[in-house]
């Protein structure tokens, strides 16, 4: 007689360690009194653009890091810390996203104690990143305006997930057929809770909202 085959579930035990880190360094984060909020969006929606002008308006408020993940390429890491941001470069080694252990490594290499506020550029796609929990506080999502408003039917999970949806690159919103209706419509099917903001990093447009959310969702953490 064969002995039976032992069956292992092995996305349902790589998730399950996951999240338990995540937990725990979620605990640390808020005992450290930093909020990390994991940045997602797919690869040219704005993410480092947005992240620079963030950086920017906020240099003189309150001390931010910045992890940026990629499969390889430091420069966007460059990038955000010409802009004033203390920054490391994360390289995932393929991995299409973070997950809490990469996280905890990078913190740990950033020093994240000093800080008010860690943002995770994560790696650019809409699938993966919304897998893996990294212990963020808060998940924020940016759709560009010529990515569609349909994107929220095609990957769930993302928006899902996202604690804050910014819709970049409005300044296109003439160029391209893009029904601000029809999206809000399909963040809420996926995601009731979801807040939307509208905004464009080139011209500053819904700039005041995004950086009074990041002030209160720092605020609120520490409190």
């Amino acid at each position: 007689m064969t002995d039976p085959i032992k069956v292992i579930e092995v996305k349902e035990s790589v998730f399950a360690n996951n999240d338990r880190e995540a937990e725990a360094l979620r605990a640390r984060m808020h005992d450290a009194g930093t909020l990390m909020i994991n940045l997602m969006s797919s690869p040219g929606a704005g993410k480092t653009t947005l992240l620079s002008a963030t950086l920017r308006a906020l240099a003189n408020e309150m001390r931010i890091g910045v992890m940026e993940a990629d499969v390889d390429s430091d420069v966007d890491a460059y990038t955000v810390q010409e802009a004033g941001a203390k920054a490391i470069q994360l390289h995932t080694g393929g991995m299409c996203h973070l997950d809490a252990a990469m996280t905890e490594q990078g913190l740990n290499q950033l020093g994240y104690q000093d800080q008010d506020l860690v943002v995770i550029e994560n790696v650019g796609n809409l699938i993966c990143p919304a897998e893996f929990d990294t212990g963020a506080g808060k998940k924020v999502m940016i759709l560009s305006v010529p990515e569609g408003d349909d994107k929220p039917l095609k990957y769930p999970l993302m928006f899902e997930v996202s604690d804050l949806v910014l819709i970049s690159k409005v300044d296109t919103l003439p160029y391209f057929d893009f029904d601000k209706q029809k999206l809000e419509q399909n963040v809420h099917l996926r995601n009731p809770e979801a807040k939307i903001i509208y905004l464009s990093a080139k011209t500053g447009e819904g700039m005041d909202e995004w950086l009074d959310w990041l002030r209160d969702a720092v605020r609120d953490w520490k409190a």
